[in-house]
């Protein structure tokens, strides 16, 4: 499905604070593990949310879609796979698959963002670093 895209794996390791009673990782907790792959795909990449952020550049989710196929446990040790759709203008958008140990797909899931002006909080172009990134990202290996 992704053959041509760049995919950045990250892993994480299931805290029993983000489980339920029954050990299963609450469906709540999914978001923050797209948020720290995907800031770990930024900063794999040579881009700091932080210094991004101190430059007036905003990148927030506009939208979380998530499909829930098997339940990750307490423990787990999860593999999310962070897949670019396609070169940003105004939106950034991004697949995910999240594996546990035994290689079995748990959750695919999408975000969208959009770059801001923090100033103003409208809609602005991806800034030209992060395209120049971009553009020199098929010669990256992950």
């Amino acid at each position: 499905m992704y053959k041509d895209k760049k995919i950045h794996s990250h892993s994480i390791r299931v805290r029993y604070a983000e489980t339920d009673q029954m050990g299963v990782v609450h469906h709540g907790n999914y978001p923050t593990f797209l948020e720290e792959a995907r800031t770990a795909w930024l900063r794999e990449m040579g881009i700091s949310y932080k210094k991004m952020e101190a430059s007036g550049i905003g990148l927030p989710i506009t939208s979380v879609s998530v499909k829930y196929k098997k339940s990750a446990l307490y423990d787990d040790v999860l593999t999310i796979k962070t897949i670019l759709s396609k070169i940003p203008n105004v939106r950034l958008e991004f697949d995910y698959e999240i594996y546990n140990e035994a290689e079995e797909l748990l959750v695919t899931a999408k975000t969208e963002l959009v770059f801001i002006n923090m100033q103003t909080k409208r809609p602005m172009k991806a800034p030209d670093y992060f395209l120049e990134v971009l553009e020199n990202w098929k010669n990256k290996e992950f």
